[in-house]
């Protein structure tokens, strides 16, 4: 099982004082912890995609290539690529040429994004939510086929014969697709046989198993072999020395974002006491010491039929810049060999 980190550039206020650190600093934090998670043996780090003020990952290609130049063996990825509001062509130049830099290291997730900010800002119609992603990702994977390509579609001029460079290092860019809740979107990931990357940011992890099911059974139909059928899940995760260090490290930029999202979407604010449930053995955080953190990575694992990668989505801690890197260090240092030697006995 691949072991990673998401972030989304959260920038959160510090809990003791309220005030917010600077974007420069903030990007700069950014870059160094994925060069300790390179360090560290992390298998993949990955940056998501907002556009709203209290994220900096608007251009997440920009923002991985700053951190291909720092590391050596760390694979990079968008998570996600919001490929609904973007033009293809342009996310394959930006992630080619990535890759070029990385040497072989780049890879995207693509979905259609959790937030819709990037709808407008583009002059893009969310009525057009579903049907933008279909024929953005046909065009998309189309591209990692052929240099000169002609295609046609309803959201973008045509091709017709265009070359598009730069081509990447890697004979093609791995693409998972990115899925939430969406049955839809488990069954195209199983039709086209890509891999795919579930966010469970709340709840259990068995809730997802019938989804996981039909992304499995949609692969099978279509004639793609099983085993390269891959399930990835994101989930909210820090690891501290101990349970409650990590959950009280956790809690406060999970709640502020938490509440200031739910406020847009009138939900109530979030409690301690829910945020304890979601840390606690039947939730989905993985938030933890090492060895609680191990042992409910492998139990996601199991639930879930079997996974390829886990990443943590650990920025909503809003902490110093040395607490973060502790925690990337325990994931490296002590989870993965746990993890590692457990999938390897069993």
């Amino acid at each position: 099982m691949e072991i990673g980190i998401d972030s989304f550039a959260a920038i959160l206020p510090d809990p003791k004082t309220g005030k917010l650190p600077s974007p420069t600093d903030r990007m700069a934090e950014l870059i160094e912890e994925v060069v300790v998670a390179d360090r560290v043996g992390i298998d993949v780090f990955g940056i998501g995609e907002h556009h709203r003020s209290e994220f900096l990952d608007s251009a997440p290609a920009i923002i991985l290539a700053a951190a291909a130049a720092r590391t050596t063996r760390i694979r990079l990825t968008s998570a996600v690529t919001v490929l609904s509001a973007a033009d293809p062509v342009r996310v394959f130049q930006e992630f080619a040429t990535l890759d070029l830099i990385s040497k072989g290291r780049a890879e995207l997730v693509v979905g259609r994004g959790s937030f819709i900010e990037a709808y407008p800002l583009f002059g893009l119609d969310t009525r057009h939510y579903d049907e933008l992603f279909a024929e953005k990702l046909d065009l998309f994977l189309k591209l990692g086929e052929t240099t000169e390509i002609t295609w046609e579609g309803r959201f973008r001029p045509a091709l017709k014969g265009q070359g598009v460079f730069p081509r990447p290092h890697q004979e093609r860019l791995p693409v998972w697709i990115g899925a939430g809740g969406s049955p839809e979107s488990f069954a195209r990931a199983g039709t086209l046989g890509l891999p795919l990357m579930v966010a469970i940011i709340g709840g259990s992890f068995d809730r997802f198993r019938p989804l996981v099911d039909l992304y499995r059974e949609s692969g099978q139909r279509a004639g793609h072999d099983p085993e390269k059928l891959k399930i990835g899940v994101h989930a909210m995760g820090f690891v501290a020395e101990t349970d409650m260090a990590a959950k009280d490290a956790f809690f406060p930029g999970w709640a502020h974002l938490t509440t200031k999202v739910g406020r847009e979407r009138g939900w109530s604010p979030p409690t301690r006491q829910q945020f304890e449930i979601m840390a606690g053995p039947g939730g989905a955080f993985l938030v933890g010491d090492p060895k609680t953190v191990a042992a409910k990575m492998l139990q996601a694992s199991e639930t879930l039929g079997g996974l390829s990668r886990i990443t943590f989505q650990m920025s909503t801690a809003s902490l110093e810049t040395e607490a973060m890197k502790q925690s990337i260090e325990l994931l490296g240092a002590e989870v993965a060999p746990i993890v590692r030697t457990a999938r390897q006995d069993g």
